[in-house]
């Protein structure tokens, strides 16, 4: 990890400044949740505000953000709390860390007896939850520490703050409220439908969500407990567990979780460990929290004006780092979906340089308001895909210029279907513009695996006007072959090939047509919910959209598409390919894997080499578990294989059940071939 330190600021002119734009950034925050700082570039503002402050005191201004829970600006509402609910003073290095526990000592009078408590510090809103006799009653906001607003309007839209819990109990947790990554684009959509401005990040997202009233419309948030008042125990964790074993979802069930740790240098390694597991988590951290275990020490360390003495957070730097968009690419994929690829000034995001990000959709470039010379935050979805989120318009000097949407499909000049939010080619996938991606996709390893047939070789094919969709590969001579490819013997292997893939599954098939809205998993499904390719063709949307794992609304998109590939279909059909999905021994018997969530990770050897992963998920579903793609807590069973990394680190983190490849090619031997 790096620390970023502030530069100082140079006079009482850029004090002022600096002032009015923390100020500025606090009121809009706490308004309607547009701010236009993200949490990092606020802490390095305040940095700067503090250290001028320190060094003139006699140019402090009455206003000033410093020490003042939300910058002064949090409104304070009417309702009292119970006691003060405060905020966290800082570190932001190993160095703060020590000098941090060699304060709380001397307040001690000694090192701290009872170990540390290390969790996330979570990126959203803290808020504070009453429940009386087991049943929610009143939501409050942070506020100024001594009054928060009351924002009971939100009970019943928190996920992790039952309505009523396991036991009847009176008490009240605090924590953070939070939108995921999956909340925050689901909210995005939500508000794309409604009309309203798509939010800028999570966070703003979550303090609008819960301020607003009257909205036509709801959006979830998560809640995670970090502290408890009511439930006795005699240290941080034990009332924590109080809190979960009522039904309150608290930070210990978060991938990060809770431990307690003796020293300060075990402490340090969790900050780094957590830090580096911070890019796969399902929502955004800022730091990490600290905080003494045993009750005793914290009444004994008191607290100070607007902070705990026994508690502090370790600030870790920004995952959302700022560019600027200097142009706007269109690029058009396999299924004929015209994307938006944003070009930007290099910049570093969570450890690699990103110049290139997805813009979404032409809806979200329209509705954002996005222009070329814009200031925009990067960040990285599931550290895979970087991401622009919505431009900082308090930052603009005048000279951004708008954006052209795109008239024509941008490779083959055809017409654009502009129904749909995502804009697609006219022409179709696997057809058009679209068809040497689409046939690239067709022929792929965990498709038909036709490996003898390159990019080259497709676009000869291609260019020589034998293949115009997916169909007619299947009916290909050998003389065709041997002139795309240049050679008889490699043409009768390529034939060969051929002639084995006629015998995939429906569910390979399936995925080769490319049908717009699905992939390997989704095609998989579907096949395996109807069995035939008759029984596909034959559903309408509503049918499609009973199928396990494809969202409702996208099921009339991929029915229009199985209606236009009919012709496609027919050569399939037509040159013997298999149309039928085998029946999946033991999945209808009670396999050993009945039940189980299993996720694949790292190599494979022994009885399992050789399968890729689509492979190895085919035999979790034979054996009668479902397949996962990522670690959760609905994850059961782990398997790693050779070079498991992050996601076996993030298993042993849940108490998941791991098992060797051994071990479980064993549990599933009777499904092996």
């Amino acid at each position: 990890m790096t620390t970023v330190t502030p530069a100082p600021l140079a006079d009482r002119t850029a004090y002022h400044s600096a002032v009015d734009m923390a100020l500025g950034a606090c009121a809009a925050y706490y308004g309607d949740g547009t701010s236009p700082l993200d949490d990092a570039s606020y802490d390095l503002l305040a940095g700067r505000i503090r250290a001028y402050e320190l060094e003139y005191p006699e140019d402090v201004r009455e206003d000033s953000p410093t020490g003042k829970v939300g910058g002064g600006a949090a409104p304070s509402g009417d309702v009292a709390h119970t006691v003060p609910m405060l905020s966290l003073d800082n570190v932001f290095s190993a160095d703060e860390l020590f000098k941090w526990e060699a304060s709380l000592a001397r307040r001690l009078g000694g090192p701290v007896a009872g170990g540390y408590v290390v969790e996330p510090k979570l990126d959203g809103a803290a808020i504070a939850a009453r429940y009386v006799d087991g049943r929610l009653v009143q939501l409050v906001t942070r506020g100024d520490g001594a009054f928060g607003e009351d924002i009971s309007h939100a009970i019943g839209s928190i996920v992790g703050l039952p309505l009523e819990l396991d036991k009847s109990a009176t008490f009240e947790v605090r924590g953070e409220v939070l939108l995921t990554r999956e909340q925050f684009e689901a909210a995005n959509a939500i508000r794309l439908a409604h009309g309203a401005k798509v939010f800028s990040n999570p966070r703003n997202g979550t303090a609008g969500t819960l301020r607003a009233k009257d909205r036509p419309y709801v959006i979830e948030t998560t809640f995670f407990a970090y502290g408890v008042i009511g439930l006795t125990g005699d240290t941080h964790e034990e009332m924590m567990a109080a809190a979960a074993a009522t039904g309150v979802q608290t930070t210990a069930a978060t991938p990060a979780g809770l431990r307690v740790y003796a020293s300060v240098e075990e402490v340090q390694c969790r900050v780094q460990e957590i830090a580096a597991m911070r890019a796969e988590l399902p929502f955004g951290i800022d730091g990490v929290v600290i905080k003494a275990n045993a009750v005793a020490e914290q009444d004994k360390a008191g607290f100070a004006t607007r902070h705990p003495h026994w508690a502090t957070a370790y600030k870790l730097p920004p995952s959302v780092q700022r560019s600027k968009l200097l142009a706007v690419e269109w690029n058009v994929g396999r299924t004929g979906v015209i994307a938006p690829r944003a070009v930007l000034e290099p910049v570093e995001v969570d450890g690699s340089v990103v110049q290139y990000a997805t813009l979404h959709n032409p809806r979200f470039i329209r509705d954002s308001g996005l222009m070329i010379g814009d200031t925009v935050g990067v960040f990285k979805a599931g550290d895979i895909i970087p991401r622009v989120e919505a431009p900082v318009v308090e930052l603009r000097t005048g000279a951004e210029s708008p954006i052209v949407l795109p008239e024509a499909c941008p490779k083959c000049g055809g017409e654009i279907d502009t129904s749909g939010e995502r804009w697609e080619c006219a022409g179709g996938a696997g057809g058009g513009c679209g068809l040497l991606a689409a046939l690239r996709y067709a022929v792929g390893r965990d498709q038909l695996d036709i490996d003898g047939l390159g990019v080259t070789y497709i676009e000869a094919l291609v260019d020589s006007g034998a293949v115009t969709d997916v169909g007619d590969l299947f009916t290909l001579r050998l003389e065709q072959l041997v002139d795309a490819t240049r050679s008889e013997k490699r043409a009768e292997t390529v034939l060969g090939q051929i002639e084995a893939a006629k015998a995939k599954p429906l569910s390979r098939v399936f995925c080769a047509l490319g049908v717009v809205r699905t992939g390997r998993t989704l095609s998989r499904e579907i096949a395996r919910y109807f069995d035939t390719m008759d029984a596909i063709r034959a559903a309408d949307a509503d049918a499609l959209a009973a199928v396990p794992k494809l969202p409702g609304a996208n099921a009339p998109k991929i029915a229009a598409h199985i209606a236009a590939l009919a012709p496609v279909i027919d050569k399939l059909v037509a040159a013997g390919v298999n149309m039928t999905q085998p029946t999946l021994p033991g999945a209808a018997e009670g396999g050993p894997l009945t039940g189980e969530v299993v996720v694949i990770t790292g190599g494979m050897h022994g009885a399992l080499a050789g399968k890729n992963r689509t492979e190895m998920n085919d035999l979790v579903t034979q054996a009668g578990g479902s397949s996962s793609g990522s670690v959760s807590r609905k994850t059961t069973i782990l398997v790693a294989g050779e070079g498991a990394g992050s996601k076996l680190a993030k298993a042993q983190e849940l108490g998941t059940r791991i098992l060797t490849e051994q071990e479980f090619a064993k549990l599933v031997a009777d499904y092996l071939t």
